[in-house]
């Protein structure tokens, strides 16, 4: 006779969305409701045109460098499945949101490093594309991850302040690159009436890495 528990079983389970649940398409620029955050975020459409000039490939690899969230990389990853991310976040409860989010968005292989960047990337693979969302007038910052690049890799760095956005003149300068300022303004009540009301304009920095 044949021990008991020794016949091979196979389950199957099929799952099914709950009744609030909502398909989320894999185009870049998801609701900001979707993430879970403290204000820490890159806005939806500003979200868009960063993924846009990141331009996920099918197998590359992201920084998302200031990750906040984690909103960039997590909508990077959601690009393709082969896609990688790495969140270098050094808030720790920011850390551990962005882990959160990651598998609440059907994307829990997204790699979180709590760390102050620069110093957080030593060790990482090298990088397809580099995004910095935070930290930008770090000293060496840019440089280090300009320089991790893989050849033919893209950077892109959005500022808010005066002093990023100056930061990102004399990368310009220094680099090349493409810089691009956006605004963006949502109708919401004023009174019994409709206005509309602006966001921070954001500052993006594209550059890319010769393939030489």
């Amino acid at each position: 006779d044949e021990p008991a528990g020794s016949a091979l079983n196979i389950v199957a389970v099929e799952c099914e969305p709950g009744p609030d649940a909502a398909p989320l398409p894999r185009t870049a620029g998801l609701p900001d409701d979707v993430f879970e955050h403290d204000g820490q975020l890159t806005k939806s459409e500003i979200r868009a045109i960063t993924l846009s000039r990141l331009g996920p490939l099918p197998g590359e690899l992201l920084w998302d460098v200031g990750a906040g969230a984690g909103s960039v990389a997590i909508e990077w990853a959601r690009a393709h499945p082969s896609c990688e991310a790495v969140a270098i976040e050094r808030d720790p409860e920011r850390a551990e949101r962005i882990g959160r989010n990651a598998r609440s968005l059907g994307v829990p292989g997204v790699q979180v490093v709590e760390g102050r960047a620069p110093g957080a990337l030593d060790g990482l693979p090298a990088p397809d594309a580099v995004f910095v969302g935070g930290g930008l007038t770090v000293p060496g910052l840019l440089e280090r991850c300009l320089d991790a690049l893989k050849p033919g890799g893209r950077l892109v760095a959005n500022a808010v302040t005066l002093e990023s956005e100056t930061r990102l003149a004399e990368a310009r300068r220094a680099h090349g690159g493409e810089l691009v300022r956006v605004a963006v303004e949502r109708a919401a009540p004023l009174g019994g009436f409709t206005a509309w009301r602006p966001a921070m304009p954001v500052t993006l920095w594209t550059t890319w890495k010769d393939d030489a």
